[in-house]
């Protein structure tokens, strides 16, 4: 453009980008002009510049202030609304939830009032740092004016991931803060509100969040809470659970319940399923559906996997003394297990220390873990099944497993899932597909056990089929083992072992 000018009028005015001799760039002003002998031929150029530094910088500085808080360095209101409703038309477009959280500290103004605004923005500076570091870069930080500041959490994947960040905002905004030589304390009362859930323009999504930050204030301040009560429940519940989810291991807080297996041509218990329960100090008997999706985002859930493993063995073996004629204990195994590389050795440690034979241990994985990564779970299962491990594929039918590979897998057992025996007696689709899943293990020599089997016509059904093992509440439902133990005394249903 410059050279175009220059050709064109003879003269051109604008900014341009030097390097001084120290090696520093910086922006100047120039001003050009060409000058043409009589014949009109060009000769040269005469250019002055001036330094324009200092202006440049002040222009950062005015644009800068214009879309931050002078005290913080947050974002300000302008700059949030702006930026939230770029998020907003993102999350739309992804089909994404978005998070506003509203923050307002507790008791600020005695601060301020007792020691003073200098102090006060010290603690103000502090909190924003804070804050800062509770997200991610993507996230946006602001500061709306006194003690109130909004953080909003863009491309969320669910919304208990803002129940995380809320939990550790209270956390870190909550300690001992060292201002001007002095311990103070202050605590936040937080508000969330959710894209598209309470909200899809940037005024509901804010005052919403603002209403949920009273909400918290009415609670007893240092706490969040959601626009919706149900939410906050919800998350409420779930941040208990996990904290509390860590110490159970140690607490003895876990215990096993086992099912029965039974024989379909003899009604002979053959085996059992052991199932994992948590006897909740305050709470009771929590089912695994709850705390197991915890225990596995914690990561927690190898410790829990490896004291199922090892007390199932326990327990087996102590069956085994008892006299009872058991031929395998069934233990589920985790995605998080199956890829650990220490999953066969620990498996190998359990199997020696407690004296099973082979076949006695029977791992079950789920379909969709199995197919997460195909070559992986072959080799780990085959390093399994060469220790003496009955392996076998549970919830057959309702993932998404290729026969192709299914052949491959070195299992022993498919379990067929208790959704399509369900409805065997009234639905032919799910009669047609338990015949053809019966029919097929029959072709790759593996044995089927089939879960949830409740009625008479059912275990009927399923005989006829030649299914080889049948669980469900028609022959009792999961129990702890001395229940069991007990009820198998003197039962013709559980055989016994010969002894010396």
């Amino acid at each position: 453009l410059m050279w175009a000018a220059l050709r064109e009028s003879g003269y051109w005015q604008g900014e341009l980008w030097d390097l001084r001799k120290d090696g520093m760039i910086y922006p100047k002003w120039a001003a050009i002009s060409a000058i043409h002998d009589a014949k009109g031929e060009l000769t040269n150029y005469i250019a002055s510049f001036t330094d324009i530094s200092e202006r440049k910088a002040a222009e950062a500085r005015i644009d800068h202030l214009a879309h931050h808080d002078a005290l913080t360095g947050l974002f300000n209101r302008y700059s949030l609304e702006n930026r939230l409703a770029q998020s907003l038309l993102a999350a739309r477009r992804e089909n994404q939830q978005l998070a506003v959280i509203f923050i307002d500290l507790d008791r600020f103004k005695v601060i301020n009032d007792t020691l003073g605004h200098h102090v006060g923005d010290l603690l103000l500076i502090e909190v924003a740092n804070r804050l800062s570091a509770c997200v991610r870069e993507s996230d946006i930080v602001a500061r709306l004016g006194g003690d109130e500041f909004v953080v909003t959490l863009t491309s969320l994947a669910n919304d208990m991931d803002a129940a995380l960040v809320a939990k550790k905002i209270v956390a870190t905004l909550g300690d001992t803060y060292e201002i001007d030589g002095k311990q103070l304390h202050t605590t936040p009362s937080v508000g969330i509100s959710l894209f598209p859930a309470n909200g899809e323009d940037v005024d509901t999504l804010m005052k919403n969040a603002d209403t949920a930050m009273y909400h918290a204030k009415e609670k007893g301040r240092n706490n969040f809470q959601f626009f919706s009560p149900a939410m906050t429940a919800a998350a409420t519940e779930r941040l208990e659970l996990e904290r509390d989810l860590r110490s159970a291991l140690a607490n003895s807080e876990f215990e096993l319940h086992y099912q029965p297996q039974v024989c379909a041509k003899k009604n002979l218990i053959r085996g059992v399923e052991a199932l994992i329960r948590w006897r909740h100090p305050e709470r009771g008997l929590i089912p695994p559906l709850k705390f197991i999706p915890i225990a596995e985002e914690t990561g927690v859930i190898e410790a829990i996997g490896t004291w199922v493993l090892n007390e199932a063995c326990r327990q087996m073996a102590a069956w085994r003394q008892a006299g009872f004629d058991l031929q395998h204990v069934a233990v589920n195994l985790s995605a998080h297990q199956l890829r650990s590389p220490d999953l066969v050795s620990q498996v190998q440690a359990a199997i020696a220390h407690f004296g099973l034979s082979p076949g006695e241990l029977e791992l079950e994985i789920t379909e969709s873990v199995a197919m997460e990564d195909p070559e992986r779970a072959i080799g780990q299962l085959r390093a399994l099944r060469d220790s003496g491990v009955e392996l076998a594929i549970d919830d057959f039918g309702t993932g998404y497993s290729s026969l192709a590979y299914l052949k491959m897998l070195p299992i022993h057992t498919l379990k067929l899932d208790r959704a399509f025996v369900r409805d065997i007696e009234s639905d032919e689709n799910d009669a047609a597909i338990s015949a053809a899943t019966l029919a097929l293990a029959r072709n790759l020599g593996l044995r089927v056990v089939a879960e949830g089997v409740e009625t008479e016509a059912q275990r009927d059904f399923l005989s006829s089929h030649a299914c080889n093992l049948l669980q469900g509440y028609l022959f009792g439902k999961p129990e702890p083992a001395d229940v069991l133990s007990a009820h198998w005394q003197g039962s013709l249903s559980m055989p016994r072992r010969a002894t010396n």
